[in-house]
């Protein structure tokens, strides 16, 4: 599958669970991967890889993986300490010298951009999780612009995927996080939507994720193919089952 943009949602539940399957399937899949991980620390990712088969460190030193560290850039634009000097922070918007997201869009361009010693297949943009690009200050339509530029560049012509994972409230009071929800699923060719269980909390059934193939997107008389599975997250894996047939039932 390439030259899709897929979006990872999560209602009343954590679905970083998604995050951690697409990072180490298309770091296996030998895929050049842009990760702007801006919600845990690389040792965190690396530790759940490492379970999943994955080594990030590995994946780092040999150029198929470059990982942004959000809360370090952040930090380190705080204090006023360059990661590369004479380069611009790929956050570089949180100094307030510039409102739009141009130096995050530049920093995955490069990233992404083959050059001829590259051996490493399609390349992926993969972001965790967008959500709090707006917390950090950024406007819904900066955040919007960037995923369109990015979109262009790895989907269109470079011809990879983007997959981002955002969080969402039904009964939300956050506008601005829900207008860019609701503006990248009508943008989505793939929305997998990891939803808490409406009865609360059960060790059998940690919830149900919900997948929407956007077949609208591309032709406007099909309708949305929608499919809706229960799963349970274990250590090493996840397992998925239809509604009300999870072995503890069964």
């Amino acid at each position: 599958m390439q030259g899709k943009f897929t979006l990872l949602r999560d209602t009343r539940t954590d679905g970083s669970f998604l995050v951690h399957h697409f990072l180490s399937f298309y770091l296996r899949a030998g895929c050049k991967v842009c990760f702007v991980a801006l919600l845990q620390s690389f040792s965190h990712y690396s530790i759940v890889a490492q379970k999943l088969g994955v080594n990030l460190a590995a994946a780092k030193e040999q150029g198929q993986l470059v990982f942004l560290e959000g809360l370090k850039s952040c930090l380190d634009l705080l204090f006023g300490e360059e990661e590369q000097p004479g380069q611009p922070s790929p956050l570089q918007f949180l100094s307030g010298s510039s409102r739009d997201l141009r130096a995050l869009f530049d920093f995955v361009q490069v990233s992404l951009t083959p050059c001829a010693r590259d051996s490493w297949k399609g390349p992926v943009l993969l972001v965790d999780d967008l959500s709090v690009l707006l917390s950090l200050g950024a406007a819904p339509v900066a955040v919007l612009d960037f995923i369109h530029y990015c979109r262009v560049s790895v989907c269109c012509q470079l011809q990879g995927n983007v997959v981002v994972l955002v969080h969402s409230s039904e009964d939300s009071e956050d506008e601005e996080n829900e207008l860019v929800v609701n503006s990248l699923c009508h943008h989505s060719d793939l929305i997998l939507w990891a939803e808490g269980l409406a009865t609360g909390f059960c060790k059998d059934v940690h919830g149900q994720i919900k997948i929407i193939k956007r077949l609208s997107l591309r032709q406007a008389a099909e309708q949305d193919l929608v499919q809706i599975y229960q799963y349970k997250i274990q250590d090493r894996n996840v397992t998925f089952f239809a509604r009300g047939l999870s072995a503890a039932v069964l």
